[in-house]
Formats: C-alpha cells, structure tokens, sequence
C-alpha cells in the first residue's frame, strides 16, 4: 500500500503543475497568444489519447509474457525528468513561435514518458485486491498521497519559480526539480509491478497489432455499461476540475491581484484534501462507493458555483469557497478510482473475457480523464481570446480589459459548475452496487 501510494507523488506534480503554469508559462513569459497556448496543450493531451490504449493492450501483453507491468513504468519514471526540465528550459529570447514549437516537442515526450508509466500503474488495483472495501482504502492512501503532491508542486512549484531572480532561470530551476521529484516517486511505485513470475492461467492477453490494440479498447467500451457510465463521469468531471486548474493562476494574478497568490488557493484547495479522504472513505463504506460519489460530486458543484460572485466581489472570501471545493475533490479523485477496479473485476465475471485486461481498460481510460484536462486547459484559453486578454513576455507589465477578468472568474466558477452538474446525469447510469462486487468466486 505504501509503495503503491507513492506513485501519486509523480501522478500529482504530472498532473498540477504543467495544468497550473503551462499555459501561463506560454503566454506571460514566452509572448504566445492565448489560441495557440491553448492548441499547443490540446495538441499534447490528444498525443496522449492517441498512444494510451496502446500502451495499455501493450501492458496486458507484457504481463502474459513476463508476469509483471514493471518495464513500462520504469522507461517512463526515467525518461520523464529530462523531458519535464526541458519543457520549461525556453527562453524569451527565441521569440514565441520557435519557443511554441519547443514546447511542444518537449511537452509530447513528457506526455509519452508519463503514459508509460500511469496507464499501467492504474491497473494494479485490480489485480493487488480484489475486496471491495480494500479498494477503498487501497485508493484512498493513494489519494492522500496525491493531494500532497497536489500541495506540494501547487505551492512549491511557484516558490521555486520565484526563488531566482530571473524568470527564465526560476523556471527551469522549477522544471529540473519537479522533474526530477516526479521521476522518484513513479520509480518507486514500479516497484508494486513486481508479480509472480507466471501471469494467471485465465489471463488473456490482446492481440499485437496497433488496428488490434485499439479494437480491444472500442470491446470493453462497448460490453461494459458500468465502465462507459463512470468513464463519462470521470471525464466531464476531470473538464471541471481541469479548468479550476488552468484557470488558478490567472486568477491569482488578475482577480486576486497577486502571481504569488496561487500560492494560497492551492493550500485552500488541498489542505482540507488531506483531512478529508479518509471521511469519503468511511462513508463509501457506510453508504456505497457510488453514493458517496454523488455527495462529493453535489457538493464540489455548490463550491463552483459560489465562486460567481468574484466576477463583482472579488476577496479573500474565494479561499473559503475553494476549501469547500477541496474537500468535495478529495472524494471526486479517490472513489472512482476504487470503483474502477470493482468495474474490470464485475466484467470478468459477466463477460468471461478472462483476467489480465486490466490494462486495456485502464488505457481507455487515461485517454478519457486526459480529454477532460485537456478540454479544461483549450476551453480556458478559448475563454481569455474571447475575452481580449493581453499576452505579454517576461519582465514586461500589462493590464487586461475588465471583460478578460470576467472571463477568467466565470471559467473558475460557473464552467465547472456546469460539467459536474453534467456529471450527475452520467453518474446515475453507474449501477454497479457492493452486492454485485462482493460475490463468491466460481468453482
């Protein structure tokens, strides 16, 4: 459990910190429009939907031949810290449309190193346990974990950033070490990969073949009604969250009046994250995994939506209606997660497909929650060009039209609102229920 929690610490600063400053970086330090900001994030998540459910089919072989999903997670945990510093290593000086490209190049590699390495750590789950309750508490220590991440590179991130005194140094200093923090953390959670050295006797592994291995990805969508219900719920709901997060720093700069106040959203995010997780696991205990979800999801959708009031009221007010939100997210990211596993388990029994796939559904769904994100990133930079927001480069000082900073407080409040009250229509097509997880094995 303490191995496997410890993947989150790369999970989580992968996951926040190009989310929070990518886009940013881009725009306030590099000189980029907003547009094209916005593609060059769009352009890396959809590499991603790309290549996950291959990597995911390609897991599930590796696991028939050598018993363990190891080496994938290692080449990624490796690789990525180089690719993660260089990503932020551009400097001004090469004018925007060469450091666009750049970043890129480099964001794609990061993407690539990072999807070796989750895709089939996501499918662990299913096979470290298979208790219903454990899942719980298996994910919910992993969800602790990632909320200090979360903490950790939100509020770090930025202080490292800070701490040079030259912008284009404080982020490549930002980029090497988060880099290189990442890197750790999934290096040691590969060590959870270690299987005997004979996979299952039921294990059936896809077929090679890139037409094959997106084909077993459009199978399990299309025979398991639970797995496209929390898939839906899971990305509209990684959307919302994904434009909070985009959204946090421009924030802080223009509706808080403060670069450095990101600082303190994401403590008023994370903060209650932490305390929280173990309650939404004690009460997917009480009342159902699926219920408990619902509750956070209800209550992560009120939070949002208070935050409407900054586009006339703007004040420290928002921290308190951001804690709210982090203690709803605390729920939102540790318990479909501990129902997916219930979801691959409930497919074995009621397709017969055999065991070993778990990295096929888990494929399929990385490239979902990575359409969320990067929806959320494109649909907050399609909100500033409307809005007429001003790019600038780094050193330079600028002031937005009003209708700019609207638009940056209505995409951190009423956008989210609206996905995860979208949500809640696909979570109630999720039927799977603890009765039909916890049942006997077949003879």
């Amino acid at each position: 459990m303490a191995l496997y929690a410890v993947g989150s610490l790369g999970s989580g600063g992968y996951a926040t910190l190009p989310g929070l400053v990518l886009t940013y970086f881009l725009t306030d330090n590099l000189g980029v429009s907003a547009l094209v900001a916005g593609l060059i994030v769009t352009a890396a998540k959809i590499w991603d939907v790309v290549i996950d459910p291959v990597i995911g089919a390609a897991s599930d072989r590796q696991l028939a031949r050598t018993g363990s999903r190891r080496g994938f997670m290692v080449a990624g945990a490796l690789s990525l810290p180089f690719f993660f510093a260089a990503t932020f290593a551009v400097p001004p000086s090469w004018g925007p449309a060469a450091g666009a490209v750049c970043v890129l190049l480099a964001f794609l590699a990061t993407a690539t190193a990072f999807s070796l390495f989750q895709v089939p750590y996501i499918a662990l789950p299913a096979e470290l346990t298979s208790d219903y309750d454990e899942r719980t508490r298996l994910l919910g220590w992993r969800v602790v974990v990632l909320t200090a991440a979360i903490l950790l590179f939100g509020a770090g991130g930025p202080e490292l950033r800070s701490a040079a005194s030259d912008p284009v140094l404080g982020y490549l200093l930002m980029g090497a070490v988060a880099g290189i923090a990442i890197g750790l953390g999934m290096w040691v959670a590969s060590r959870t990969a270690d299987a005997p050295a004979e996979a299952p006797a039921d294990h059936t592994a896809p077929p090679a073949g890139l037409r094959a291995q997106y084909a077993a990805g459009l199978r399990v969508l299309r025979r398991s009604q639970p797995f496209r219900a929390l898939l839906g719920t899971y990305l509209l709901q990684a959307l919302a969250t994904g434009t909070m997060l985009a959204t946090a720093q421009y924030v802080a700069t223009w509706v808080l009046g403060s670069e450095d106040a990101v600082t303190l959203v994401f403590i008023a995010l994370v903060g209650p994250a932490l305390i929280a997780t173990p309650a939404w696991a004690a009460l997917a205990r009480r009342v159902g995994k699926e219920r408990a979800f619902a509750i956070a999801s209800v209550l992560f959708l009120i939070a949002a939506a208070s935050l409407t009031l900054a586009v006339w009221s703007p004040g420290a007010w928002i921290y308190a209606s951001v804690a709210v939100a982090g203690v709803a997210y605390a729920g939102l990211q540790a318990l479909p997660m501990a129902m997916l596993p219930d979801v691959i388990s409930h497919d074995e029994r009621a397709s017969g497909g055999g065991r070993g796939q778990a990295g096929t559904f888990t494929g399929v769904w990385t490239a979902g929650e990575t359409v969320g994100f990067a929806l959320g990133a494109s649909a907050v930079a399609l909100m500033l060009a409307a809005t007429g927001y001003v790019s600038t480069v780094a050193g330079a000082s600028t002031a937005q039209p009003d209708a700019a900073v609207a638009g940056i407080a209505l995409s951190f409040s009423v956008l989210p609102a609206a996905l995860m009250a979208a949500s809640l229509i696909t979570l109630r097509r999720y039927r799977l229920r603890r009765s039909d997880i916890d049942v006997a094995p077949p003879a």
